[in-house]
């Protein structure tokens, strides 16, 4: 990939929200522009916080100018409530981006931790660790869901960065069912 490129990364949430952004510089390597963090714990409405979430991500996406968004998409979890609430941030982030031109690609969590670490199941330190290293920074460890974000990023850096990778989004309900039969009733 020779194409600069900008990355927002969105771990989303309904309490906290993470967002890392990498800017690709002219010899095609990951640069760190941005992180942070949205803590929504202090807004008691679930609809001020789509709201919000909306908001927030649509100005970081007007002041960095992202070519393409990063979002953690949902996982499969026992709690409903928790992936409908998740799903619902995500999907108030995606179309702040999208209205603004933005691509949007989903990953997994464990995609996004494989691309990072090696390690599907790596811990959250581990993560954080390897997003240090990688861009050269050092991140407060308050700030792990800015840097699941930034792993976000860089997981979408690698797809596009890989001649062995398809650079389509690599994720859909399909191709998670051919791949987890078991997982599904």
């Amino acid at each position: 990939m020779t194409d600069r490129k900008t990355i927002l990364g969105i771990d989303p949430g309904t309490n906290i929200l993470g967002f890392g952004i990498v800017r690709v510089d002219e010899r095609s390597n990951p640069v760190y522009v941005d992180m942070g963090v949205l803590d929504l714990r202090r807004i008691e409405s679930p609809y001020e916080k789509l709201e919000v979430i909306h908001e927030k991500v649509g100005a970081l996406c007007d002041l960095h100018r992202p070519d393409d968004m990063a979002i953690e998409s949902p996982f499969y979890g026992k709690n409903a409530q928790v992936i409908f609430k998740l799903g619902r941030a995500q999907g108030a982030a995606m179309i702040a981006a999208i209205s603004r031109g933005v691509n949007v690609f989903e990953y997994a969590p464990r995609k996004a931790k494989m691309a990072i670490c090696g390690n599907g199941a790596a811990s959250k330190e581990q993560v954080s660790l390897i997003v240090q290293r990688t861009l050269g920074i050092k991140i407060e460890n308050r700030y792990m869901d800015a840097t699941d974000a930034l792993a976000l990023a860089m997981c979408h850096f690698y797809q596009l960065s890989s001649p062995l990778a398809n650079t389509r989004a690599n994720t859909s309900w399909e191709k998670f069912i051919l791949e987890n039969p078991d997982r599904v009733r």
